[in-house]
């Protein structure tokens, strides 16, 4: 039997260091979503057999472990996947693949990211061998077509120059998912699925985050066209902050079960998880890697990009679902409908299942159908999960 989503939940996202979340730590973020995961599931604490959290950069650890200890669950696992930006669709495919195995009957799957909560690095300079600090590790080699430290280049400026795209089409295409997401924002379409957060500000006064704060209001070509490019020093570069995704905070997390399991104990299916997969790639043509993965996906499920109805394709940079759009012919209309990266905000570990959610409830408001999430990832890799509502 296939293995389903019974409940989906995520904290909203807050701008990295200056934002809501920025004196949040990680471990608590992930804790909330875990907590009302399973409270809106229906179930007993008991009933879950393991947590799968994707994190990034943060330092080593499990989060998932220590929210569960955190929460009392000290019989329930944890596992801590990194696949960099497309970790929390692997942490779905992981869970999927523990139910519909039959080893285990209840897994939470989920991801967090704290951009406030990075830890420096010290790291030796391979040339001076002098410490110096670092938050970002390498992803690769290095090399002059793909600085392991700057996607920038591999993500977003390589994959503009491979496909043609303009500064005005990246501008524009950043514009729309502003638009987009402030439009789902004020429609109260995001309502059901985030879960408040307690904080508190530089006064110890407490308050609730529920409410996304990335996305720009007023926000126009004209303004995203006065930003200096990120590498002036390269001619005609077209990546600039404006047209890429934040610095961010946040975390989101699903129940998922078996659907025989399920039916039995009552619980709705929210989607049922058709299939997942991930590639490699050269890391020079990283932002390519989406069109690799969802072609691998769709002939491993026996399915065609004509039977979609909607994408969720991270906007990591917004030449990605751009280049994807062009590379796989996709209506630009049935991707990223309630905005992505670039408005919502990309915090890393948790945008996978931050994206199948949103993608999930989109699917049901529009009489459902199938949904593909899919995101490149650092390193050279993409992702992609296949789901039914």
């Amino acid at each position: 039997m296939p293995a389903v989503v019974i409940s989906a939940v995520r904290t909203a996202v807050g701008t990295a260091r200056k934002g809501s979340l920025a004196n949040t730590p990680p471990e608590s973020l992930a804790a909330t979503t875990i907590r009302a995961a399973i409270e809106r599931a229906g179930l007993a604490a008991g009933a879950v057999d393991d947590i799968v959290l994707a994190e990034s950069l943060a330092g080593g650890g499990a989060i998932a472990r220590h929210a569960a200890v955190e929460l009392g669950m000290v019989r329930v696992a944890g596992m801590a996947v990194n696949r960099h930006c497309a970790g929390g669709l692997a942490a779905v495919g992981i869970a999927a693949g523990a139910i519909m195995s039959g080893m285990e009957r209840v897994v939470v799957a989920g991801g967090v990211n704290s951009g406030s909560f990075l830890p420096a690095m010290q790291q030796r300079d391979p040339t001076s061998g002098a410490l110096i600090e670092r938050w970002l590790p390498p992803t690769h080699p290095d090399s002059a077509e793909a600085p392991n430290r700057d996607m920038s280049i591999t993500v977003g400026w390589n994959t503009a120059k491979a496909l043609g795209l303009t500064r005005q089409e990246l501008d524009a295409w950043a514009l729309r998912s502003h638009e987009r997401a402030i439009a789902a924002i004020d429609a109260g379409r995001f309502k059901d699925e985030i879960v408040p957060v307690a904080i508190r500000n530089a006064d110890g006064d407490q308050s609730m985050f529920a409410t996304d704060e990335h996305a720009r209001r007023g926000l126009t070509l004209e303004k995203l066209g006065a930003l200096a490019p990120l590498h002036p020093e390269i001619e005609g570069f077209s990546i600039t902050a404006g047209n890429a995704s934040g610095l961010n905070d946040g975390a989101a997390a699903m129940v998922i079960t078996d659907a025989d399991e399920a039916r039995a104990a009552g619980h709705t299916a929210l989607a049922t998880i058709r299939g997942w997969t991930a590639v490699g790639i050269d890391p020079a043509h990283t932002g390519l890697a989406v069109a690799d993965v969802v072609n691998k996906l769709l002939d491993r499920a026996g399915r065609r990009t004509a039977d979609i109805a909607l994408w969720e394709i991270n906007e990591a940079f917004s030449s990605v679902p751009l280049a994807a759009a062009r590379m796989l012919a996709l209506d630009e209309d049935r991707i990223n409908i309630s905005g992505s990266g670039c408005s919502i905000g990309h915090p890393i570990g948790a945008s996978g299942v931050r994206m199948l959610t949103t993608l999930t409830n989109d699917l049901r408001r529009r009489g459902g159908g199938l949904g593909v999430a899919a995101m490149c990832a650092g390193g050279g890799q993409a992702g992609a999960v296949l789901i039914e509502v």
